[in-house]
């Protein structure tokens, strides 16, 4: 790995995402790449899903961070293959947790970088822990939490609502 890269990598490693200011980009795995073209430094992110609002501001943050290192690179959305909590680090779900937000229980099993995921359907869901206290009495509340990607349950034990990340 060049030195540039490895400078492009370090400055943007403090970036948390805008709607969870606990989880880097990085560790969400919304910063996919950096890379040396010919025409030169390229910065990858992908969005959780492709209407994420919150993709403008994460762009406008990777350019401020660069601009104020003195690096010169494009930012490029990279939609395909297309983002999956697979992607998301142990440090970053075990952070969502703490926060309040309960992480992806399971994994879609894309195995990473591939550009074609196949999803099982679940006839019985699976139980969702309440990031609070621990209990599997919860239930869901409604499809969509705060935002999109997350859905609203409710501890039916310490009747504290909290977001769930839904598994992509």
């Amino acid at each position: 790995m060049s030195s540039t890269i490895e400078k492009v990598w370090a400055t943007l490693e403090h970036l948390t995402d805008p709607e969870i200011p606990v989880v880097t980009l990085r560790e969400l795995g919304i910063l996919r790449e950096v890379r040396e073209t010919d025409a030169g430094i390229e910065v990858v992110i992908t969005p959780t899903y492709s209407g994420c609002p919150a993709m403008g501001q994460i762009e406008d943050d990777v350019r401020a961070s660069l601009d104020q290192a003195g690096i010169a690179a494009r930012v490029i959305t990279q939609l395909a293959p297309v983002w999956t909590t697979d992607w998301m680090s142990d440090e970053a779900k075990e952070k969502l947790r703490v926060y309040g937000i309960a992480p992806p229980h399971r994994t879609c099993g894309s195995g990473g970088d591939v550009s074609v995921v196949h999803f099982v359907r679940r006839v019985q869901a699976e139980p969702v822990a309440c990031p609070r206290c621990g209990s599997i009495h919860t239930t869901v509340t409604s499809q969509y939490g705060s935002t999109a990607c997350k859905a609203l349950y409710k501890c039916l034990d310490c009747q504290e609502p909290f977001d769930y990340f839904k598994p992509y």
